[in-house]
C-alpha cells in the first residue's frame, strides 16, 4: 500500500482547522499537488492529448512535489492497449512521480494468464479482445482453441515486461484527505479491512452510499458522462474509449480542477452508454467460441 502523507500530521491540521472555526474541506497533503486520471482503457491518443495538457497547467502552477497516478483500467476496449502500457514505461514526463493503481482489468487479464487460463475466455469477452489484437493477435488465431492453447498464444505475443509492470500495481493510494482507489470501497468498513476484489469491481452500495468513508474516495470503474463529484466521492472514469473524452482531476491543497482531453468525433456528454458496443452485451469480434470450457 502506498501512503502520500503522515496521518497524524493531517489529522492534526483538520483539527487546527475545527479549533480555529474553519470549514473542514477535505485537502491534499502540503507541498504536493496530484493529477488523477481516470480508465484510459487503450485510447493511447486521449493519453497523449491529456497529459500533455496536464503538462502545461502544471507550469503555469506554483513548484511543487508532483504525483501523477492512474486509477487502473489502463488496458481492454480501446485500440491500443499494447501503446498505452509502453508509453507509461518509458514516455512519462519526468515532473511527477507515477502511481499505478490496479483495476479488474489488469485483475482479469493477471488472473488469466498467471493462475487460470480458463479465465482468459471471460476476459476476450469484456473488452480484452482489442488488448490482444493490439499485440497482434487476432481473432482467427484463437478460434478453436483450448484454454492451454489460448494461454500459449498470449504468452508468445505480450512481453512478460508488459504483464510484470501491471502486476506492480497498488491496491490504492491516500493523499492527504483523499483516498484513490479503481472501483471504490465497501461502506461500513475501514480501509485496513476492504478486500481487493471490492477496491477493483464495487458499483453497489459504493455509489449510493450517504456515508463518509474516512476519505473522499476517488475513483473510475462506474462510466459517467462528466465528472462526478459528491462530499464523499469523486468519479472520473468519463468512458473514454466510448465518449472520446478522458478525465483527469488535479487537487492542490484544498482545490480540485478538471482537466480533460477530447478526441476528435468525441460524442461529447450526454451520449447514450447503451448505443455503443462495449463489450458487455456479450457480443464480439471473436463470436461466442469461448464463452463455455473447451
Amino acid at each position: 500500500m502506498v501512503h502520500l502523507a503522515d496521518v497524524r500530521n493531517m489529522m492534526a491540521e483538520r483539527l487546527f482547522r475545527r479549533l480555529r472555526g474553519e470549514r473542514d474541506q477535505p485537502s491534499g497533503p502540503p507541498g504536493k499537488r496530484a493529477y488523477v486520471i481516470g480508465d484510459v482503457h487503450g485510447c493511447l491518443d486521449l493519453l497523449e492529448q491529456l497529459i500533455e495538457r496536464i503538462s502545461v497547467h502544471n507550469h503555469t502552477q506554483p513548484e511543487k512535489e508532483v504525483v501523477l497516478v492512474f486509477l487502473g483500467d489502463i488496458i481492454d476496449r480501446g485500440p491500443d492497449s499494447r501503446g498505452v502500457i509502453d508509453f507509461l514505461r518509458h514516455e512519462l514526463p519526468s515532473f511527477a512521480r507515477p502511481y499505478f493503481v490496479m483495476g479488474n482489468h489488469e485483475e482479469s487479464l493477471l488472473r488469466g494468464m498467471r493462475e487460470d487460463a480458463s479465465q482468459l475466455r471471460a476476459w476476450l469477452l469484456h473488452g480484452g479482445e482489442e488488448c490482444a489484437l493490439s499485440y497482434g493477435v487476432r481473432p482467427k488465431d484463437l478460434a478453436g482453441k483450448s484454454d492451454a492453447q489460448i494461454l500459449r498464444i498470449l504468452q508468445e505475443h505480450i512481453p512478460s515486461e508488459d504483464l510484470g509492470f501491471l502486476a506492480s500495481f497498488h491496491d490504492y493510494v491516500v493523499f492527504g484527505d483523499y483516498l484513490f482507489v479503481h472501483a471504490g470501497v465497501r461502506p461500513g468498513r475501514s480501509l485496513s479491512e476492504q478486500t481487493p476484489r471490492d477496491l477493483r469491481w464495487i458499483r453497489e452500495p459504493f455509489l449510493t452510499s450517504p456515508q463518509r468513508f474516512g476519505h473522499v474516495v476517488v475513483h473510475g470503474h462506474s462510466v459517467c458522462a462528466e465528472p462526478v463529484i459528491r462530499r464523499n466521492r469523486i468519479c472520473v472514469d468519463t468512458g473514454a474509449y466510448r465518449s472520446g473524452v478522458l478525465s483527469a482531476l488535479m487537487i492542490d491543497g484544498t482545490s480540485r480542477e478538471t482537466i480533460q482531453a477530447v478526441g476528435v468525433g468525441a460524442a461529447g456528454p450526454g451520449r447514450d452508454a447503451a448505443a455503443s458496443s462495449d463489450g458487455r452485451s456479450g457480443r464480439s469480434r471473436f463470436g461466442t467460441w469461448y464463452r463455455g470450457a473447451a
